[in-house]
């Protein structure tokens, strides 16, 4: 992937969609680009996180392995495609987190990965962009914390 492409990728993502271009060009240039296979892992559950991805293409499934005693599995938190990003979220508050969730391609795949702590200096350079990424943080948490319990209640 080029570095055209890893700004598209970002400027079309759904947490970094509108930002200022030359926000969106120095968070590129932070970026690496990382290919899976289907069926490989970008993450593990009770893995150390340290980066943010963003989906270029493809689609990765958040599963969550979960233990209630006499019901043990999978539950799938939710499939997500180009231009949405999963990570480890806790490096951008500056905390050291293990993954809760797994992910797992779904197809031939390519993500823009950013390593949190990157990220999480430059906004705290920089004030506006700091709080704007945290505002839009807040709102995908939401929605992912929606989609885990939602997995939760078709195991019981």
């Amino acid at each position: 992937m080029e570095r055209s492409k890893v700004e598209h990728t970002i400027e079309k993502s759904e947490f970094f969609r509108g930002l200022d271009r030359t926000y969106l060009l120095k968070i590129a240039s932070l970026c690496q680009i990382q290919t899976y296979e289907p069926g490989e892992s970008v993450f593990s559950q009770g893995d150390y996180g340290e980066h943010l991805y963003i989906i270029a293409d493809g689609h990765i499934s958040l599963e969550r392995s979960v233990d209630l005693g006499a019901r043990k599995g999978t539950a799938v938190i939710g499939v997500l495609g180009k231009g949405r990003i999963l990570g480890c979220w806790s490096t951008l508050l500056g905390e050291p987190h293990n993954l809760m969730s797994s992910a797992i391609c779904q197809k031939p795949t390519e993500v823009v990965a950013v390593k949190g702590s990157d990220l999480r200096e430059m906004m705290t350079s920089n004030s506006e962009l700091g709080f704007v990424l945290l505002e839009r943080l807040c709102f995908l948490l939401r929605d992912r914390i929606e989609g885990a319990f939602g997995a939760m209640e078709k195991l019981l």
